[in-house]
């Protein structure tokens, strides 16, 4: 047993390294994570970051796209095409909702159970970056890249069984972007109490993250729900409604929207909707 375990092990350091390798030499919009300071957004072009040299460009600006319902009939499609980088996070849809949430995709956050195995999502321009919340995933890239049968177990979800990506078009996430997100920003304990089920950040916040580490300029478009009606829309896309937020047992939503708020308040980001 203990041999196997280090086989997968080793196995998953060789995959990370193998995937990470081409983008390290090709790609600028992956770089490593450092520490940048940041005062009003509108200053924030006139910091460099360390990395300056790696860019290319003299500023770079983003635009960190959630899935919230407050997206609709907002027309901000054109807004958002015109940003440098374009995040958006799981399975969030560009085709058919153009106009409201625009048509290019830089970096696209999921993981197993989020991610797009549809083929008609597929854009060969979008790098799809693979959070690992635990080591089950890992071994779910291992099988679905070598083509070898998928088992669900240890999912919350079905996770995806196909992969529509290229595998050159995949990256795994720096954990140290996820325990940022958790432990300095939501103050996350290490442990929790035994009858309370753990929680992590979405995918929307630990996207933030991610772009307060490789952006000069961070902008935000549908990170805002409605907390007053439980009927409201919780994405631009489907029928689910924040009812279904509010019974979520994995994230602390109050939380993090009270942090997004004093993200927004101090200028460190800018809020498009």
């Amino acid at each position: 047993m203990k041999r196997i375990l280090l086989v997968f092990i080793l196995a998953a350091a060789v995959m990370y390294g193998i995937l990470h390798g081409n983008l390290w030499r090709n790609n600028f919009y992956w770089l490593p994570p450092t520490a940048v300071e940041r005062r009003n957004a509108l200053d924030t072009c006139l910091l460099k970051p360390a990395f300056e040299s790696l860019l290319g460009i003299p500023c770079r600006r983003c635009v960190v796209v959630g899935n919230g319902g407050v997206l609709r009939n907002k027309t901000l499609g054109e807004k958002i095409d015109s940003y440098d980088v374009i995040i958006r996070m799981n399975n969030g849809p560009v085709i058919g909702y153009e106009e409201d949430v625009g048509r290019r995709t830089t970096f696209r956050l999921s993981y197993p159970e989020s991610i797009f195995s549809d083929p008609i999502h597929y854009d060969p321009n979008t790098t799809v970056v693979l959070i690992v919340f635990k080591p089950r995933d890992l071994k779910w890239l291992w099988e679905i890249l070598g083509g070898q049968k998928i088992s669900a177990k240890g999912f919350w979800k079905k996770p995806a069984l196909n992969m529509i990506y290229k595998s050159s078009q995949i990256r795994i996430l720096d954990p140290s972007i996820t325990r940022k997100t958790a432990y300095e920003w939501l103050h996350f304990p290490a442990r929790f109490p035994k009858k309370e089920k753990p929680k992590h950040p979405t995918t929307g916040l630990i996207a933030i993250t991610l772009a307060f580490h490789i952006c000069h300029e961070v902008h935000l478009a549908g990170f805002k729900y409605d907390f007053t009606d439980r009927n409201s829309s919780l994405h631009y896309y489907g029928n689910e409604t924040m009812s279904q937020m509010m019974q979520n047992e994995y994230h602390n939503i109050t939380a993090e929207q009270k942090f997004l708020k004093k993200l927004i308040d101090k200028n460190f980001v800018v809020n498009l909707t």
